[in-house]
């Protein structure tokens, strides 16, 4: 995405609190979204430009006692999709929910250390957590649309949460929708249940979603894991579409995938980052030998 100041994540002053709007009732598409392809919205997503990066520097993460990331020290560049590997319980996805503060709301959980967005560090106290998750968005392993809504009303549920003007949020889904690849097969039933789709579609639903509040960096958590071959297939010509507008990282278990999809992979093992470089020499000239010894299914 284009970087504008007016994008910056807010600062808030510590003697206000800042609630955001209220989420109104429902509104429906109108009728003439269900019948035509987004034009200007979909044209500004399309023109959108990956330009922001996030660095960990020095990132601790812990479940109470349990020291679950440690001094991880890593670059999710714009542009690029980086793949983090590594077998179960080495701490992927506890990072990755680091970068956009998830991880703080699980009962007895905390980090330490920064997670630049660009310059600004999204751990700082004074930063507004609404924003961090706007700018920062998640997909999940599992398709998790709102069951009670419609899918139309699943795009704009988050539109609707950060104080999306109404007038706006028709072009806004519709554009979402197309660049998640979902348009051409839902426009004609918007108004259906977002739990109608298939799983492949789902997922790709969330990821409008996602998409639809204009995030800078796209965190992708095991994304294809639940899917089918054909549904996986879509979802990973979908990243390789969207690494050019916005920034990504994909939390696999898959080898293949991370070789597929990945510019840059990165292999976690205990909690620690053990290396990084670009997905090719990681696969077939990897420097540490625990790292040969993972791609190579020696263990994992």
């Amino acid at each position: 995405m284009n970087y504008n100041p007016s994008d910056d994540v807010n600062v808030v002053d510590p003697e206000e609190k800042t609630m955001p709007r209220i989420p109104g009732q429902a509104e429906s598409p109108v009728t003439t979204a269900t019948s035509q392809a987004p034009s200007e919205a979909a044209t500004a997503l399309e023109e959108m430009h990956a330009t922001r990066h996030v660095r960990l520097r020095d990132l601790h993460a812990y479940y109470e006692s349990n020291h679950a990331v440690k001094g991880v020290n890593l670059v999710f560049e714009p542009g690029k999709v980086t793949a983090i590997i590594g077998p179960s319980g080495c701490g992927k996805s506890t990072m990755v929910r680091c970068v956009n503060r998830m991880h703080e709301e699980i009962p007895g959980a905390r980090s330490e250390g920064q997670v630049l967005l660009d310059d600004v560090d999204l751990h700082d106290a004074n930063v507004d957590v609404i924003t961090v998750r706007r700018l920062v968005g998640m997909v999940f392993q599992k398709p998790n649309p709102f069951p009670t809504m419609s899918i139309f009303n699943n795009v704009a549920a988050g539109l609707r949460f950060t104080g999306t003007p109404r007038d706006e949020i028709s072009d806004r889904v519709n554009a979402a929708l197309t660049g998640a690849g979902l348009w051409d097969e839902v426009q004609g039933r918007l108004s259906a249940p977002g739990m109608s789709l298939s799983g492949g579609q789902q997922q790709r639903l969330c990821i409008a979603r996602a998409l639809a509040v204009e995030p800078d960096v796209l965190l992708m958590d095991e994304p294809c894991s639940a899917l089918d071959p054909v549904a996986t297939l879509r979802i990973e010509e979908l990243i390789a579409q969207l690494k050019e507008r916005v920034t990504i990282a994909v939390v696999t278990h898959n080898m293949q995938q991370a070789g597929r999809v990945a510019d840059t992979t990165a292999f976690m093992l205990n909690g620690e980052l053990v290396e990084v470089g670009p997905t090719e020499k990681m696969f077939t000239n990897p420097d540490d030998e625990r790292t040969e010894q993972y791609v190579t299914g020696k263990f994992g």
